[in-house]
């Protein structure tokens, strides 16, 4: 099970963006990656094709895991960890112990 889910609200802990918060849009667990809406846009040459016309295009690019955290229910980043409740694993979030749905 993954601490950081698609859907997830987080919290850039380093980098240019550090500070900003955003939604998580795609995780990438073999590379330690996730993609974060408005979160470390970059401009790419996009060529043309049938479907979509040249230019340079804004793109988020995947971020590492480790700079990012779930924002737990008081808007501050939390750690996650697990816990079984009514024989399912959870998330819970370690700075108030609530459990994250998702």
């Amino acid at each position: 099970m993954q601490k950081i889910r698609k859907g997830d609200k987080v919290v850039v802990l380093t980098g240019k963006d550090k500070g900003r918060s955003g939604e998580v849009i795609q995780v990438m667990p073999k590379e330690d990656r996730a993609v974060v809406r408005g979160i470390n846009v970059v401009k790419r040459h996009q060529r043309q094709t049938q479907t979509q016309e040249a230019g340079i295009i804004n793109k988020e690019a995947p971020i590492h895991l480790s700079n990012i955290s779930i924002i737990d229910k008081d808007g501050k980043p939390t750690r996650v960890g697990f816990k079984v409740v009514d024989g399912k694993k959870v998330r819970v979030a370690k700075r108030s112990g609530d459990v994250i749905d998702g």
